[in-house]
C-alpha cells in the first residue's frame, strides 16, 4: 500500500480528513496471507491510517514521522475487493507533536479503529 489513496484524501468541513481505498482482487499479499480466506495484513491497513492522520496534522505530510500507535482494534477482516473507507480527526496539537483518531470502516461497519495516532514533528 501506498500514501496515494483509490479516492481523497479530502478535508471533511469539521477538519477531519477522509479518504477511500478499493482493495483489489488478487494482489500478491493475500497469496502469503490466508490463501483459503484471503484477509488484508492488519499492519497495511494501519498503514493507511497513519498516512491519513499525517494529512489531519498542520502543514506537510512529510514533516511528520510516527511516534506511537494507541489502542488499535482489528474488528472484521477486510476481504478481496472490499472499499475501506478512512477517517482521521485531529485530537491535539501541540508544538511538535500532534495525536490523531483514526477509523476504517466497509459497507458502514467498523473494521479497524487506532484511538491514538502520534506524530512528531521531523527535525528541520
Amino acid at each position: 500500500m501506498t500514501p496515494d489513496f483509490d479516492g481523497g484524501p479530502t478535508r471533511e468541513p469539521g477538519g477531519g480528513w477522509t479518504a477511500v481505498r478499493d482493495i483489489a482482487p488478487a494482489p500478491a499479499v493475500f497469496d502469503a496471507h490466508f490463501p483459503r480466506f484471503p484477509v488484508l495484513p492488519g499492519v497495511l491497513l494501519l498503514a493507511d491510517l497513519v498516512n491519513l492522520a499525517r494529512r489531519a496534522a498542520p502543514g506537510e505530510p512529510a514533516q511528520w514521522r510516527l511516534g506511537a500507535v494507541r489502542r488499535v482494534q482489528f474488528r472484521h477482516p477486510v476481504r478481496p475487493g472490499d472499499r475501506v473507507h478512512l477517517t482521521a480527526n485531529l485530537l491535539e496539537d501541540k508544538e511538535n507533536e500532534v495525536s490523531c483518531r483514526a477509523e476504517a470502516t466497509v459497507d458502514g461497519r467498523v473494521v479497524a479503529v487506532a484511538r491514538r495516532i502520534t506524530l512528531a514533528r521531523r527535525p528541520a
